[in-house]
């Protein structure tokens, strides 16, 4: 009697638990074709993803159509990082650091102030945003600063040790067997982004040559009427290597600058804290341009060894160990927080069971 009620409750706990399975496989939420992605129960809209999209590839209207696997592949890459920004945003609103609208409109005032209202809304026309999407991606913008700035940058402490070790590892680079120039950039190219994320603060991106030239126009009137160059750099400047950094290229030897002689001519002639006019960028034996740049100087240092003591060189090492170290651990925790959220790509699983027959 024993052994038979032990094997009923067996059967039981067994045809629960199917019943369990089934009705959990049953009851998959539904989600519409126009959502192509799920972050913790939001949801990620194929028009956003289209858009991006679609900002990225306007500045490839003169070259080759793209196969439609290319498409499919280049949009999975943007939806990740579509992901990523989702679960980042999800995290700083959990910690309430959410940019409030205070913020995102003295970030808006910050930027329409170097322009006539006639002037901000043309510029509005021409890129074909809204005021509204504007001032989104300024609280995206804002909310992820506040975010990296609390969890990261906050934390990362650059001790006189770790500069004086740095120093005497990289001793050579410090000691100058020809004059330098440390310079700062900002650029904006005709080319499509190869960044899925964008390069700059503000996910800015000229599509075509016309909007290149126009943006590159507008940053060099603000740089005129006193904007500060680094923050420039960081919010707008389309180069990967030195956005980041608000458009710093370090010391650069003037051997080097020399084989440009388009550069060499504009920066030779510059003072300390002065910007060239707007320099065309065009590949060697090519007529067409591919971008447009401004230059800043920001000191000249003469050939010699540059010691320590210098407090440029202490804190060019402390910024360098720095932005490494925030980069690092910019890459960590995202990996942790995607770690932490449950996502579900539906893009990626459409094409998956297309092109496998599942």
């Amino acid at each position: 009697m024993l052994l038979k009620t032990a094997h009923r409750a067996t059967w039981l706990l067994s045809a629960v638990s199917l019943f369990t399975v089934a009705a959990t496989v049953g009851c998959k939420k539904e989600h519409g074709a126009d959502v192509v992605a799920s972050v913790n129960g939001h949801a990620i809209m194929r028009s956003e993803l289209d858009r991006t999209y679609n900002d990225q590839e306007r500045g490839k209207q003169d070259q080759q159509p793209i196969t439609e696997e290319q498409a499919k592949s280049d949009k999975l890459t943007l939806l990740r990082t579509l992901i990523d920004t989702e679960i980042t945003e999800q995290r700083a609103a959990k910690m309430n650091l959410t940019a409030t609208n205070e913020e995102v409109d003295a970030k808006l005032t910050e930027m329409k102030s170097h322009y006539t209202e006639e002037q901000f809304n043309q510029m509005l026309k021409e890129s074909g945003r809204s005021l509204d999407e504007v001032r989104r991606d300024l609280r995206k913008q804002l909310t992820l600063e506040k975010l990296f700035n609390k969890e990261i940058n906050s934390k990362i402490n650059v001790t006189d040790g770790e500069v004086s070790n740095f120093y005497n590892a990289h001793k050579a680079d410090f000691n100058l067997i020809e004059n330098k120039i440390h310079l700062a950039q900002i650029v904006v190219t005709n080319q499509p982004s190869q960044q899925a994320g964008g390069t700059n603060l503000q996910g800015s991106k000229a599509g075509n040559d016309a909007d290149a030239r126009k943006k590159i126009a507008t940053l060099k009137a603000q740089l005129d009427s006193g904007a500060d160059f680094s923050a420039l750099a960081a919010n707008y400047s389309e180069d990967p290597q030195t956005a980041s950094n608000g458009g710093d290229m370090g010391f650069i030897s003037e051997s080097q600058l020399r084989q440009d002689a388009q550069v060499w001519d504009a920066v030779s002639k510059l003072k300390a804290g002065e910007n060239t006019a707007i320099i065309t960028i065009t590949p060697p034996g090519s007529k067409q341009p591919v971008g447009y740049s401004i230059i800043h100087l920001v000191s000249r240092e003469a050939a010699g060894q540059r010691d320590l003591t210098n407090p440029a060189v202490q804190q060019s090492i402390r910024d360098q160990i720095r932005n490494t170290r925030s980069q690092l651990l910019r890459s960590a925790y995202i990996e942790m927080l995607r770690d932490q959220a449950k996502v579900e790509n539906y893009y990626a699983e459409n094409i998956f069971k297309a092109g496998s027959g599942a």
